[in-house]
């Protein structure tokens, strides 16, 4: 099969021990110029699923391949082909832009300055500042245009807008959007879900280091109700429910949508559907 037509990331079985933490069984694929959002609280276990993929830290088992070539086995073609981009990325803080582009680009055979260049005016870069001068959102921006210059099809982004306001926010998630519509892939962790909402087509949905969802974003949605009551909550209401939190004139309750017909029930936003099942396996 042509690599194009082959899953941007496949990972078979992932596991991770720690003392006080397992990632257990993680098996996915990704779908070439789609969006996939990878959702869970904090301590779930997606940075040790990002860090394990990119071989930062040594799973204890698991399969793990991009484009159909094994890594890290094939190390050298896969950074080509990917590139990494985390919120807690750190430079030189006081160089400026164009050398440590200078250095990057020395990595790279495949370097496409005229894509860099591109990148830096749609981005609204300039290469005479250091990273200190930088937002947080301009240092996400100049990370994604060094990926996207040695021509990396697929995208991992590990919290790329934990911090941002609001706007800077909505700024990266039409870029997002706009690299998906150039064809390229992005996996996108992060515990923002209402960024996801505006872009993802996937949603994998991990929790205490298992992915319990990994559905079509409005699949996963509709999935599920919300049902608000009084400070009650009814016995039927009690029997389904997957997970209740408190709210200012009573509690919200999340309910499969089979279960929703005896009930007054609304949609269920991600964050919603998230908090809840969290609540339910403290619950459990």
């Amino acid at each position: 099969m042509d690599s194009e037509m082959m899953s941007p990331l496949a990972v078979e079985g992932l596991c991770k021990n720690y003392p006080a933490f397992r990632l257990e069984d993680v098996s996915f694929r990704l779908t070439p110029g789609t969006i996939t959002g990878f959702i869970g609280r904090n301590g779930a276990g997606k940075t040790t699923t990002i860090n394990s993929i990119l071989s930062f830290v040594r799973p204890d088992a698991g399969k793990i391949s991009f484009f159909g070539m094994d890594y890290p086995e094939h190390d050298r073609e896969i950074k080509e082909k990917i590139g990494f981009v985390s919120a807690g990325m750190t430079y030189y803080t006081r160089k400026k832009l164009k050398a440590i582009t200078d250095v990057t680009r020395t990595f790279y055979p495949e370097w496409d300055d005229a894509a860099y260049r591109k990148w830096l005016d749609a981005f609204g870069l300039d290469e005479g500042k250091t990273p200190a001068e930088l937002s947080n959102g301009m240092k996400i921006k100049y990370a994604l245009a060094l990926a996207l210059s040695h021509g990396a099809e697929l995208l991992i982004l590990d919290e790329p807008t934990s911090g941002l306001d609001p706007v800077s926010r909505e700024e990266l998630v039409e870029v997002f959007l706009r690299l998906k519509d150039e064809g390229k892939t992005v996996f996108f962790s992060t515990h923002i879900t209402s960024d996801l909402e505006k872009c993802a087509d996937r949603i994998l949905f991990l929790q205490q280091g298992r992915l319990k969802a990994d559905e079509e974003l409005e699949t996963f949605r509709e999935a599920w109700r919300i049902a608000e009551c009084g400070k009650e909550i009814p016995e039927a209401l009690k029997q389904a429910s997957r997970g209740c939190c408190r709210i200012r004139e009573g509690y919200t309750v999340l309910v499969r949508k089979e279960d929703a017909a005896a009930f007054e029930t609304r949609e269920a936003s991600l964050e919603e559907i998230m908090i809840h099942l969290e609540k339910e396996a403290e619950e459990a």
